[in-house]
């Protein structure tokens, strides 16, 4: 997909992660629809991106938010491009199984649900417009076999990565996935800045936010992607998830 003049909606665009794919897709051309429940970081990633950008106040686990956010998006000749972003909440105590239904309940809502109904509601305009691209934003948390601290979070980001390669035959949008590990966002250095020497030795080490942006224009650029993982782990390549083979 060439990205100037397309419209992309980026979700949870208010700071960190979102803000940079924000940022880079309106540097690329492109007209960004800015989604966040907080309007003042979404003025200033606005802001960063320029007059082409919008800010739209939308809680992806509220499909009526949703709804209002695709028809914004809409108002403006797209979607083209949905990022589905936002997410959070796996560092949020208590977790499964001492949190409530409702707690936990919101982080799949956030993480997953909400994905699925930005989705499902993008692709009827993508189609009008001869075709889209959505990006998702899982976490290597939804990778492997390990336990984990939130399984709510893990659980979501899993199936995240799941929704995704199961739509890679989808007519009329290329759905693709990013999972990176540890993001060098402002909260990571604080959460750095906090640990002992011993501590900060054994952490992982982060994954820039410019190797998650260049992760994201990658899939959007490359038409011949569908259904498919990049991994982004800090010091290593990015790497494609083989599709072929099979994960037992």
């Amino acid at each position: 997909m060439d990205l100037p003049g397309r419209v992309a909606i980026v979700t949870g665009a208010a700071a960190g992660t979102g803000r940079a794919v924000a940022v880079q897709l309106a540097a690329q051309g492109a007209v960004v629809v800015v989604a966040d429940v907080d309007p003042v970081g979404g003025a200033e990633t606005v802001r960063r991106c320029g007059a082409a950008a919008a800010f739209v106040r939308a809680d992806v686990r509220v499909p009526a938010d949703v709804a209002a956010m695709i028809a914004f998006a809409e108002a403006r000749g797209g979607p083209h491009l949905l990022v589905n972003n936002a997410g959070g909440g796996g560092h949020v105590e208590p977790h499964f199984p001492e949190a409530s239904p409702e707690d936990w309940g919101a982080t799949l809502d956030l993480n997953l649900r909400g994905a699925m109904i930005a989705t499902q509601l993008a692709l009827e305009p993508m189609r009008r417009l001869g075709g889209g691209a959505v990006v998702n934003v899982a976490s290597t948390a939804g990778l492997g076999l390990a336990p984990y601290a939130s399984p709510e979070y893990g659980a979501a980001k899993a199936g995240l990565i799941r929704f995704t390669t199961t739509l890679a035959g989808l007519e009329g949008a290329r759905v693709n996935c990013v999972a990176p590990d540890w993001i060098r966002t402002e909260r990571a250095d604080a959460e750095l800045a906090g640990m002992s020497p011993s501590e900060r030795a054994a952490a992982p080490v982060p994954v820039e936010l410019e190797e998650v942006t260049a992760a994201v224009l990658a899939l959007v650029a490359d038409d011949t992607l569908a259904g498919r993982v990049a991994v982004l782990v800090g010091g290593e390549p990015p790497r494609l998830l083989d599709p072929t083979r099979p994960a037992w």
